[in-house]
């Protein structure tokens, strides 16, 4: 596999973008040396690179691509409004008529505003909390890794540089089902606790009652619940995690796949918090989002294709992405424990969006046999970081990953016998997104 122009391409992204790119994520530390830096189109499921290799495509734009790559029906609806113009003077029709969409879908959701990207949205949602509260200190869930790249989240993270210290001091955490580790939170801070923010569900689901018990701990406090479904919205079910788990929060967060792929995200909740944003009231005002953007009407009849598409029968293609995810789950499992590695490795979480875990004989996080991994699926023509299952994703693309899984965990299976994982590695090993220096 060549990956000529890749490499060249990189060179030049690095000398003009910090990074190489606006993504983090999709940043050349978070992907083996030998894989395609530069991609050029994507198709259903699939993609390719400016090389000309094709692979089958589990990343998904991080997630973002539900239905699939370039999907025909949203483009239809897309280009048809473009010849109207996209963003105007004063607010498009269709900002209310897709927000009314929004509001019948989910559960949550009795005023709606929209926005680019999902930091904003749950950043507006914070704000508001504290607005709303008139308390300072935010509780997130540690567990869940990403909320926002803004202070009030990254100031709690080990990349806190050019944030003062006062701003970190007012972000704390608390476990995922563990209720107890929430009540002692509050408690430790006098509750003065603006906001409890999560994910509904992100590598595990809640388990007895979680959700429940912190929706009854916040309301018994006076604390407004935020659930962060830029991830989970849409992808777990068309009317988001908290109805398919039945608890309704005070706002939430939307975005990802709200669009497949198009950039769009909204906060969602409770009308007599929502309006404190907005100007008919007669309270201190919220400046809560102001977005040229974020009523482009393009993007807001691809979210409303999408939805609508979702809705239909009987959720079809949300079934199919929980079935995918689901069989890729228990086949990789299946070869892993044939190969003898199941301790080393498994492919585990929720089926709508797995995630693989790689571990040493210390059972320790280990980095090296993930990025072999990696390295060895993309030479199978398989580009992925986790499993991020689309509508596109077909029985070829099903059948070719995990005849890629068989190849690759014999692979693997043989490198951990012989001690020679990191030997087989071209280049260096992937690094976390989250870390102190590079």
């Amino acid at each position: 596999m060549n990956f000529d122009k890749s490499n060249q391409w990189r060179i030049k992204a690095k000398n003009l973008i910090p990074g190489g790119g606006h993504t983090y994520s999709k940043g050349d530390d978070q992907f083996p040396q030998l894989s395609p830096f530069a991609i050029q189109k994507g198709k259903g499921g699939r993609v390719w690179d400016i090389d000309g290799n094709e692979f089958v495509d589990w990343g998904m734009g991080l997630s973002s691509v539900l239905l699939g790559h370039a999907y025909e029906p949203i483009l239809e609806v897309v280009r048809k409004e473009l010849e109207n113009g996209c963003n105007f003077i004063r607010p498009s029709f269709i900002e209310a008529e897709v927000a009314e969409l929004v509001s019948d879908t989910i559960p949550s959701a009795e005023m709606v505003k929209f926005a680019k990207n999902g930091s904003n949205a749950t950043s507006a949602a914070v704000k508001l909390a504290r607005a709303y509260t008139g308390k300072d200190i935010i509780l997130r869930c540690k567990d869940h890794a990403f909320f926002s790249i803004d202070d009030w989240f990254m100031g709690n993270t080990v990349v806190n540089a050019g944030i003062p210290q006062k701003i970190r001091d007012l972000t704390d955490t608390f476990n995922y089902n563990d209720p107890q580790s929430l009540i002692d939170k509050i408690a430790e801070h006098n509750n003065n606790v603006a906001c409890v923010i999560l994910e509904p569900a992100a590598t595990h689901e809640p388990q007895n009652g979680f959700l429940q018990k912190v929706r009854e701990i916040c309301t018994q406090n006076q604390i407004i619940l935020i659930f962060d479904e830029v991830v989970s919205g849409f992808r777990f079910h068309p009317k988001g995690a908290q109805y398919l788990y039945g608890v309704t929060p005070d706002l939430s967060s939307f975005g990802k796949a709200m669009g497949n792929g198009f950039s769009i995200s909204a906060l969602v909740g409770k009308r007599e918090i929502m309006e404190r944003g907005g100007i008919d009231h007669d309270f201190e005002r919220v400046f809560l989002l102001s977005t040229t953007y974020g009523g482009e009407t393009h993007h807001l009849r691809a979210a409303q294709k999408t939805l609508e598409l979702l809705l239909q029968n009987n959720y079809e293609i949300t079934r199919k992405i929980w079935d995918t995810g689901k069989t890729l789950r228990e086949a990789y499992n299946h070869i892993a424990k044939q190969y003898n590695i199941s301790e080393y490795t498994q492919l585990t979480g929720i089926d709508c969006r797995p995630y693989f875990s790689f571990t040493n004989k210390q059972q320790e996080q280990d980095p090296i046999l993930r990025t072999l991994f990696m390295q060895e699926m993309i030479k199978h023509g398989i580009l992925l970081q986790t499993i991020n299952p689309s509508f596109s994703h077909g029985d070829s693309e099903i059948s070719q990953t995990i005849e890629g899984f068989e190849k690759t965990l014999k692979t693997l299976s043989q490198a951990i016998d012989r001690n020679n994982v990191k030997d087989l590695l071209i280049g260096r090993e992937t690094k976390p997104v989250f870390r102190k220096y590079n």
